[in-house]
């Protein structure tokens, strides 16, 4: 393989793992959001956990600086009082002998250098028995043999990791004056440096006028393990007190949580039908009254719903009763209008007029009653299907045939697309039949005498039959109306095929009984759409629909008019419409 393709295929490879990985961390990601977004007691925990960590690291860092400040502070003040002390003990032993002293001296008793006996007291023991903590160095650049120093301090010059800037500082000084440091300082003999707290000053000979130089070096070793065990022991309590609040602030949350999660599966089973879902009651406290408002709430909706169930149960016996009722006194009526209307010929012609009126307010209040009767059984839940194998091009053909004289009385015309292979589905052909002739005589009522077109299409898993015209359309949140109860787009319209005015609520009621779909699509202008999806079979459920509810040259129009945004060119600054 040659180099290119190698190199290649291990980019393509390492953006193919790069992107698993970005897929895992995002779903995780999201993951972690859900259950953030869905668990009070987490972010209760959360937040209070954030905001204890946040206050315990301020109120730490501030204890650990006064504390570090009080003890340096203490510690510079004593080494300040010791240096003085010393400097004072260093000075009368550089001043020059007395009379009296140069006599001493002469018997022996005095030594040679004052340096030396200086040194020994400077460093020696305390009063209270115990070596100094701290080192001395007596430095004289003029005279090297007469620098003096103590414990691990070399004698002959100031240790290399005091800072230049101090020496200078020192050498500057008047006399009686003094300058102090903190610094990490390598002593003679040991490789880690120690954090030493530094004192200079100038000591002045008089009998020759010469300067020396003394630094006292005050070790913070105890200081250093003091503050870094009062460090170790502010994060320990730090850690412990922000454990201790989130666990507080757990128990606490589970307390309140826990009623409310209750409370929300209690109505969560409420809403799904169980109305006899009740709250265990303890205590007093608000999450009790809590409790007894949401019993008493789920009570008094228990009632409300049985009260409406037993109205409704009774409004739609009573149009039950009513409609069998009917039929037998409709019969007879009709038996008279029929003779009447077949002997209207013999009649004056007002007479006969009225006998065609009755005649046709007959046929239409029949109608109106056998819809009437359609609907309680769906009401009561007493609608079934008689299912069989049928070719929906068949039941297409009929409710056109069906359709076709009132058709001819509008002046409208039918323009039928058919698939050439057989559309069969497991239906009630009689439900499917009546809800096709509604959609025609829908569209016939409105198509205002212009082409209807109807469409059959099917894939594997559905049949589709869509009813297009070309009439007034629908307005915007019409296409879910048209389906309600002796709805009407203009109520001052009148019906011009005498419909009852639920037509379309019971085809769409025969649609949910086959586990399908009928939907409205409509534009004012454009005309409507009438779509009915069925499953090929029956109780199968329904991904899509092998047809489209926008009708094809409405849903190229809008690709079109999206192809054509207006693109400003840089170059010249002209207005161009993009193909």
């Amino acid at each position: 393989m040659p180099p290119t393709k190698k190199k290649r295929s291990r980019r393509r490879t390492l953006r193919q793992i790069l992107g698993g990985v970005r897929r895992r961390v995002r779903r995780a990601a999201g993951g972690a959001r859900r259950v953030w977004r869905r668990s009070l007691q987490l972010q209760v925990v959360t937040s209070t956990l954030v905001i204890s960590v946040i206050v315990v690291v301020v109120l730490g860092a501030f204890l650990s600086t006064q504390i570090n400040k009080s003890v340096i502070e203490s510690r510079a003040q004593s080494s300040l009082s010791e240096a003085y002390a010393d400097r004072l003990q260093i000075a009368d032993a550089l001043t020059p002998p007395t009379d009296d002293q140069a006599k001493v001296a002469d018997g022996g008793t005095l030594s040679g250098n004052p340096l030396d006996d200086v040194m020994d007291t400077v460093t020696g023991s305390s009063e209270d028995g115990s070596k100094k903590r701290y080192d001395v160095l007596i430095l004289n650049e003029a005279s090297p043999g007469m620098s003096r120093a103590s414990g691990t301090v070399v004698p002959t010059n100031v240790p290399h990791s005091l800072s230049a800037r101090l020496r200078d500082n020192v050498e500057k000084l008047e006399y009686g004056k003094t300058i102090q440091a903190i610094e990490r300082i390598t002593f003679n003999g040991q490789t880690q440096p120690r954090l030493t707290y530094v004192v200079g000053g100038i000591v002045h000979q008089q009998g020759n006028g010469e300067n020396f130089e003394v630094y006292h070096f005050f070790p913070l070793d105890e200081e250093e393990e003091l503050l870094s065990n009062v460090r170790l022991a502010i994060v320990v309590v730090g850690l412990g007190l922000v454990l201790l609040l989130a666990a507080i602030a757990y128990l606490v949350a589970r307390q309140v949580v826990t009623p409310v999660r209750l409370a929300r599966q209690a109505a969560e089973r409420l809403a799904s039908g169980k109305l006899d879902e009740r709250l265990k009651v303890r205590g007093e406290d608000d999450l009790a009254r809590l409790a007894n408002s949401f019993n008493e709430m789920a009570a008094n909706l228990a009632l409300k719903i049985h009260q409406l169930e037993e109205l409704s149960q009774v409004q739609r016996q009573f149009v039950s009763d009513v409609s069998h009722e009917l039929r037998t006194p409709l019969t007879t009526v009709r038996m008279a209008a029929d003779l009447l209307y077949d002997a209207r010929e013999d009649f004056d012609p007002m007479a006969a007029r009225s006998a065609e009126l009755m005649q046709a307010q007959l046929e239409r209040f029949e109608s109106m009653l056998a819809d009437l009767l359609e609907i309680s059984r769906y009401d009561a839940g007493a609608a079934t299907l008689d299912l069989d194998p049928v070719d929906v091009r068949q039941v297409v053909l009929r409710a056109i045939e069906d359709s076709e004289a009132l058709a001819e009385r509008h002046g409208t015309r039918f323009d039928l697309r058919l698939p050439a292979e057989p559309c069969m589905a497991e239906i009630d052909n009689r439900r499917v039949e009546r809800i096709l002739r509604n959609l025609l005589f829908n569209a016939i009522e409105h198509g205002e005498g212009r082409e209807i077109v109807v469409t059959v299409g099917a894939d594997r898993d559905a049949v589709a039959v869509a009813v297009r015209d070309h009439g007034i359309g629908l307005k915007p949140g019409e296409d879910t109306m048209v389906f309600d109860r002796f709805w009407r787009a203009d109520p001052s319209r009148a019906r011009t095929i005498g419909g009852t005015g639920l037509g379309l609520a019971i085809s769409r009621e025969d649609a949910t009984l086959h586990g399908g779909w009928l939907q409205a699509w409509g534009q004012p202008g454009e005309g409507s759409q009438f779509r009915l999806t069925l499953p090929r079979m029956a109780g199968a459920g329904l991904k899509g629909s092998p047809l489209s509810l926008v009708p094809p040259e409405i849903e190229m129009r809008r690709t079109w008019r999206g192809a054509m945004t207006p693109v400003l060119l840089p170059a010249s600054g002209d207005l161009h419409e993009e193909d």
